[in-house]
């Protein structure tokens, strides 16, 4: 039994790991490609969003992002709604 708990617990904990990796990973990528579009720091707008919110800003377009962003943090739009609102959709099939 302490077995089945010890496995359980590690593929649990493995997989936290790797998804908190992958937010950040998208964290970065987003304030990269924020900033190329529009040249200001996504770091002011990035306190005011929630990683369901930036995660699904990630699938947006280079022509979407800078007001899809925006208007995310002004209207406080779920990340459902994000998604929703993207025309041209930049899939990620690499997540975990």
């Amino acid at each position: 039994m302490v077995v089945a708990v010890s496995v359980f617990l590690t593929s649990l904990i493995a997989r936290m790991y790797a998804t908190k990796n992958q937010d950040r990973t998208i964290r970065a990528e987003l304030r990269l490609r924020y900033y190329i579009l529009t040249g200001k720091k996504f770091e002011t707008l990035e306190s005011k969003l929630t990683m369901g919110q930036i995660v699904a800003l990630r699938f947006a377009s280079d022509e979407e992002l800078p007001s899809l962003t925006v208007r995310a943090v002004n209207e406080n739009i779920s990340p459902k709604a994000i998604k929703e609102s993207i025309k041209n959709w930049l899939s990620d099939e690499h997540r975990v």
